[in-house]
């Protein structure tokens, strides 16, 4: 044994070429971190056998020729900092590939963009035993190999050879594959996003790239008016990660919704998300319209028309909110030290009073909720409302009993229906109060069907489970008349489609406030329109 550690640690302090080493970077890279994207490439080639041979084949050396490139680029450019560079991509690479294997996720730019906008306390459900011993063997150890193997690094002229060779190479390899060039461009977004380390490199740059874009100052609507002076409330709750799917409410068999299925005047719509993550469903809920420009939202446009705004979150990953309150979980906590700030409940605290103490006769509170996100579940809501049992204690844990995942995620359910109900029970008893609740939520979420969990896949990949979601609404008596819901696919004036969108919410808040103004769409309105009075001059926008 001790002859045998000192023969291998003489051969790892061996110098070796630079091509040798490049040549061994490569083959690990596609052997430890890229076997999805040949399992997926396997799957769906619709070539006879020689085809998909030959076009696996031409993948596989146009796989090792890159990064065999990258690495000697990389490594004889750079030096010391090709080296550190190439052991973090080992350990990035080690990670994506496990989250491949164990959620079916895509390293594609919302995945990117969920990491980023992932706060550690939810990052955290992720770590396990099993996360950090795939790290450490598959990008730790190959990482120490990339900092400490001695390498000789050789003349520019080899450099320049292996270049060329390897650009020739490549072209010519695709030039006898241009046939699949439809093939790829139909499976471009699952290729791209098994491609490792390419996948998690590129859309870096990209989310990088719309983050600068997003930080430009949101495009203006034009100016609003209040037309009346009628004491008008609307709390608008955005769920997370709710999927129609498990609310009794939609024909879910389980008792889901023991509270809301007893509500007088619940207004229950079909409706589907924009996205399947946290930022552009939010988004798409809070904008006027459909679109990739950062226009004003609904609470900073109302805000600047003079209503009285207020927003209060337990999550994250919402567009630029421009409005004196904005108020964290933990900011309440420390007004209301008595609740746990882990659990919705906080954003309801004191509610009434913050409503009835406003100087202004238009309010609009907002509720970013996070009650039903994942991975941890079961961490979500107050031990009294674990109805189903037992739970999973994360989706790690609920691969192996899909049932106890569906049981935690059914609890958290629940606990929405409490709150929503508690929400609508405050604002009934408001009586000098017009009042109005809107529950949507951002995204749905897969719970192990085809072995997919979570959220966030394309939409043009993602399952039914992850964009059909929930969208209930309830009004005070007197408050607003709805429009019918048409079946057909353009409902003619005054009636609605079967399947509502999340941009109804920014119009249907407009009436519901009284504001008129250019930007608001009466076909995007789940109301009547309002008989419209001379409009009121707003106070201006302040704290109260």
């Amino acid at each position: 044994m001790k002859e045998l550690l000192l023969k291998i640690k003489k051969r790892l302090t061996q110098p070796i070429s630079l091509f040798a080493f490049s040549c061994i970077v490569s083959i690990g890279t596609l052997l430890f971190y890229n076997i999805p994207f040949f399992n997926y490439a396997a799957d769906n080639i619709n070539e006879n056998i020689g085809g998909k041979i030959f076009l696996i084949v031409s993948l596989v050396i146009i796989m090792l020729v890159l990064n065999f490139i990258m690495t000697y680029l990389l490594m004889y450019l750079t030096r010391i900092v090709g080296r550190i560079l190439l052991a973090i991509l080992s350990i990035i690479n080690a990670t994506a590939v496990y989250f491949i294997f164990t959620y079916s996720v895509m390293i594609d730019a919302t995945t990117i963009e969920n990491v980023f906008n992932t706060r550690y306390s939810e990052a955290s459900g992720f770590f396990s035993g099993s996360l950090w011993l795939f790290i450490f063997v598959f990008g730790v150890l190959p990482a120490l190999y990339c900092l400490l193997q001695p390498v000789v690094f050789g003349k520019v002229k080899k450099l320049a050879i292996c270049f060329v060779s390897s650009l020739a190479i490549v072209l010519a390899i695709g030039a006898m594959n241009i046939g699949q060039t439809l093939w790829i461009s139909q499976h471009d977004t699952e290729l791209g996003g098994l491609l490792q380390p390419w996948s998690y490199v590129v859309n870096t740059g990209r989310v990088i790239s719309f983050s600068f874009d997003e930080q430009k100052e949101e495009i203006k609507l034009p100016d609003g008016q209040i037309t009346d002076d009628e004491k008008a409330v609307v709390v608008l709750v955005i769920g997370e990660s709710a999927r129609k799917a498990n609310f009794q409410l939609y024909g879910y068999q389980r008792d889901t919704n023991p509270l809301l299925s007893k509500q007088e005047g619940l207004k229950v719509y079909q409706a589907t998300s924009c996205a399947t993550y946290t930022t552009a469903g939010t988004k798409a809920i809070l904008e006027p319209e459909d679109t990739g420009d950062l226009y004003e939202l609904l609470p900073n446009y109302a805000f600047r028309t003079g209503v009285d705004v207020s927003w209060r979150t337990s999550n994250w990953g919402e567009p630029p909110i421009h409005i004196d309150e904005y108020l964290t979980n933990e900011e309440l906590g420390t007004k209301y030290p008595d609740e746990n700030i882990y659990h919705d409940a906080i954003l309801l605290k004191g509610l009434r009073e913050r409503i009835e103490s406003s100087q202004k006769n238009k309010v609009l509170i907002v509720l970013h909720t996070s009650t039903s996100h994942g991975p941890n579940y079961a961490s979500k809501y107050p031990k009294e409302f674990e109805v189903y049992q037992p739970v999973a204690k994360n989706v790690e844990e609920g691969e192996k009993n899909v049932d106890m995942l569906v049981n935690a995620y059914d609890n958290t359910i629940r606990y929405t229906d409490f709150l929503l109900d508690s929400l609508i029970n405050t604002l009934r008893s408001m009586t000098d109060w017009k009042s109005a609740m809107i529950f949507i939520s951002d995204h749905g979420e897969s719970l192990g069907e085809n072995k997919v969990f979570m959220h966030g896949l394309p939409m043009k990949l993602a399952p039914k489970v992850q964009y059909e979601i929930p969208f209930m609404v309830w009004t005070s008596e007197g408050f607003r008349d709805y429009k019918r819901t048409s079946g057909e696919e353009e409902a003619p004036d005054g009636e609605l489609p079967a399947v509502l969108e999340q941009h109804y919410i920014f119009h249907s808040v407009l009436n519901l406030l009284s504001i008129q103004s250019p930007a608001y769409n009466k076909a995007y309105d789940i109301f009547q329109p309002q008989n419209r009075q001379e409009p009121v001059t707003p106070s201006p926008p302040g704290r109260n």
